[in-house]
């Protein structure tokens, strides 16, 4: 069994290592991680790791030392649970690793949750298995962009759908940070296709062509122009999480600024930037997790489901067009691929997948 482990105080230190893969006790089958994409999300993932106990969902052997979930399919290797087989297709929440075990529940044709112990406390929306063949998702020829943008796009609906249901998306305009993240601009994308929304994306300088070309912004602005914006009622969602940017908008609208919504952390490492008391409403974490049980007990688990991929379809259908899958091979293109996206290396055209296969 083969893991790639990042050193949780110090990001920059990671590695791959080699040990035994474990024996399965009843109840249990073995998974072999196939395919996996690597986006600013799972630097999202480490950053919060103790925060927000990302690091808990995969512990690593190794003291201080953790393995940054990634979201990517495999295949059933082994099974000693009851209806589920040998060679079922599945997509789901996984380590960075060869292999997972796992403990089904619920088991039927859609797939399964991982009733692991150690998962018992943990967000419940990142437990599911779907088997491909019954995933409304799925479709094999775009299994490139399900793995790089099907976690960020739901992040991204559940967005939309809460600046929506809280009457802030026509209240004045919406700044999206790091408007060249695939999070943000999965947002902008459903947010742009309301009537009365207005759309100010902000990123760097060198970013600013790629962004107003996709044609989802109605205006696009280097950070150093914030200044220059009108002031006003808007909202602002954070996708960066850079101190400064975030000081930047506050110190501009004010007590103007209805809602501050803190999403990523693509800029991680200005992260306490721009720290103490900010004018205008406190950030508010917004965590997917929440919303998904929201609007789990709002419409039930299923019309979620459905409603967000029968969005998910179109903007597939879009962004295909508009993205370059970067391919890599084993783990240590893991590694080089992390470190790449970790240290803002990659281009926002470009997108890396990795196989284990």
């Amino acid at each position: 069994m083969s893991d790639f482990l990042i050193k949780r105080d110090d990001l920059r230190r990671c590695r791959v290592a080699e040990s035994a893969t474990p024996a399965l006790a009843p109840g249990q089958a073995l998974l072999r991680v196939d395919r996996f994409g690597m986006t600013a999300n799972n630097v999202t993932y480490a950053v919060m790791g103790e925060a927000m106990s990302y690091w808990d969902f995969f512990p690593a052997a190794e003291e201080g030392w953790g393995r940054v979930p990634v979201w990517g399919f495999a295949e059933v290797e082994r099974s000693e649970a009851a209806a589920v087989a040998p060679g079922t297709r599945l997509y789901g929440y996984l380590p960075p690793s060869s292999h997972l075990v796992v403990t089904p529940a619920e088991a039927d044709e859609q797939g399964f949750v991982d009733g692991s112990p150690q998962r018992a406390a943990l967000p419940s929306a990142y437990h599911r298995y779907l088997a491909s063949d019954h995933d409304p998702f799925y479709s094999a020829d775009t299994e490139d962009v399900q793995l790089l943008l099907r976690p960020l796009f739901f992040t991204s609906f559940l967005i939309d759908d809460q600046l929506d249901d809280e009457g802030l998306a026509t209240q004045g305009p919406l700044l999206l940070s790091s408007a060249s993240s695939k999070t943000a601009i999965a947002a902008a994308y459903l947010l742009a296709q309301r009537p009365g929304v207005e759309l100010i994306g902000l990123t760097s300088p060198g970013n600013v062509e790629f962004v107003a070309g996709l044609g989802i912004y109605d205006r696009c602005l280097p950070y150093g122009e914030i200044g220059t914006l009108a002031r006003g009622p808007a909202t602002f969602v954070d996708f960066a999480g850079d101190g400064e940017v975030r000081r930047a908008v506050h110190s501009r609208f004010g007590e103007e600024l209805l809602h501050s919504m803190a999403v990523g952390v693509t800029h991680w490492e200005e992260l306490g930037g721009g720290a103490g008391e900010l004018p205008g409403p406190p950030p508010r974490l917004f965590f997917a997790p929440d919303r998904v049980v929201k609007r789990s007990r709002d419409w039930g688990r299923a019309e979620l489901e459905q409603r967000v991929a029968g969005a998910w379809h179109p903007f597939c259908e879009w962004i295909g067009g508009r993205l370059e899958v970067v391919p890599g091979d084993g783990l240590e293109a893991a590694r080089s691929a992390y470190l790449e996206v970790l240290e803002g290396r990659v281009d926002p055209r470009r997108a890396q997948v990795i196989s284990l296969a």
